[in-house]
Order: structure tokens, then sequence, then C-alpha cells
């Protein structure tokens, strides 16, 4: 009887981790199909944001419905030890663990400012482990656009991560 009971239970609790990750790459597919149409929509038309600022771009973002779950920072040459390129990610840590456990594609953006970023970013995206918020939308709004880059926009299986 003992034994029954354990592979019930056994089966059971594998019947449930099956389904949450299902449910997960579900869940992850309905967000890539939800956001990229949109981010492949403003990436069509991205030059007319060059030379303008942050907000203006961010503002389209918005108008969109495209939401930004966290940044990081990079440098415009490498090696380098000025910022100078903003990476935005759409993805909360959940979607992106099932993005590369199953190999997808994540979508971002990856803009380059015209001129460096202060070196104070380092403090803020560690204290907020690099998730966005309104002090971000802040700092950045002011800062002219040089160029924008849209990774990951081909398809969530797709093997091609050239940019647009």
């Amino acid at each position: 009887m003992k034994n029954i009971i354990l592979k019930i239970c056994l089966s059971f609790t594998l019947f449930l981790l099956y389904n949450c990750k299902a449910q997960t790459t579900s869940d992850y597919i309905t967000f890539y199909n939800g956001v990229v149409p949109k981010l492949n929509t403003i990436a069509a038309n991205k030059t007319q944001y060059y030379g303008q600022n942050f907000s203006t771009f961010y503002n389209e973002l918005l108008n969109k419905n495209i939401q930004v779950a966290s940044l990081s920072c990079d440098y415009k040459t490498d090696p380098g030890s000025k910022y100078y390129v903003l990476r935005l990610f759409f993805e909360d840590n959940d979607l992106w663990s099932v993005a590369s456990d199953h190999d997808y594609q994540y979508p971002w953006v990856s803009i380059t400012f015209e001129n460096e970023i202060p070196k104070q970013i380092e403090n803020m995206v560690k204290q907020t482990y690099g998730v966005w918020n309104n002090d971000f939308v802040i700092y950045f709004s002011n800062m002219k656009i040089e160029k924008i880059k849209f990774v990951g926009v081909n398809g969530y299986n797709s093997n091609d991560w050239s940019g647009k």
C-alpha cells in the first residue's frame, strides 16, 4: 500500500512539474509574439529617433504598450571604460530563464548615446539590481540617441541573432 501511494505521489509531482514547465514555455512564446511585432514596427523607423532625446523613443515604447523590465550598460568600444550603450530588456527574470533554458531568443534594444553615460549609472543599476524604474526614465530622458539596434527579434526559436 505504501508503495502505491508513493508511486501516485511521485507521478502526481512529475505531472505538476511538467505542466508548470509547459505553461511557462507557453507564457514565454505568448510574451515574445506579443512584444516583438511591436518592436519590429519601431525598428522599421528607428532612424527618426537618431539625434532625439531618449524620452521621445521611450514614449514610443509606451505608446506601443511595451514595458521595459530591466537594463544594462555597456562600452562603445572594446576594450572600453566609458559607458555609451544602454540595453533595454522586456522580459522578467522568470521569462528570461525560460528563454535561456530553451535557447529561445529574447528581445532587447541597444541604444548608443552621443555622449557618455555618467559613471553614477553603475550605482543606480546595482541598487535596483538592474530592474527598470522611473528614476532611469528621468536619468536618460535628455540624452541624445546616436543609434539604435533591435536584437533577438527574428523569431523566438530562430538561430538568427542579427540585429535590425
